[in-house]
């Protein structure tokens, strides 16, 4: 099954799920297992959630992770402050990127959005240097926009 394929199977997935729940975390929990599940070469995802002017660790699947993040530092901060999705293919050379799993190479941070204002974060990381490309960047946007709809 080619990569759009599987992410046309995720994105539906996650749509249900929406549908026929309410809760918050609870969607967020389901939809980093369903990525976790249908993702190769993945070593963490999650979510993170602005709280008190600074980014808090919300559901996730992986290693135990940095359970707060400065607004402004590593991939997740920079993502908050440029309110735009960063795709880093080697987090070696990106400055200031906070390791919380030294195994992991590259990374995807993808914005959600409430009035233009960033209330959440979907990061991903994994093992392989240059792991994502446009159609991980393109299709993630939509699994975002999905749960901005849903709660935004």
């Amino acid at each position: 099954m080619n990569k759009q394929n599987q992410y046309n199977i995720l994105l539906l997935n996650i749509i249900n799920l929406l549908k026929n729940e309410e809760d918050f975390i609870a969607n967020l929990s389901n939809i980093s297992a369903l990525i976790n599940e249908y993702l190769s070469n993945i070593n963490w995802v999650g979510f993170y959630i602005v709280k008190n002017n600074q980014l808090v660790l919300g559901p996730f699947q992986g290693k135990v992770a940095c359970s707060k993040i400065e607004i402004g530092s590593g991939v997740c901060g920079v993502c908050v402050n440029d309110k735009k999705t960063q795709l880093v293919n080697n987090v070696h050379e990106f400055d200031g990127h906070i390791s919380c799993d030294d195994a992991s190479n590259s990374e995807i941070v993808i914005p959600v959005l409430k009035d233009k204002n960033v209330v959440a974060l979907l990061d991903i990381d994994s093992p392989i240097l240059n792991r994502f490309d446009k159609i991980d960047k393109d299709y993630l946007e939509k699994i975002v926009l999905e749960i901005q709809k849903k709660y935004y």
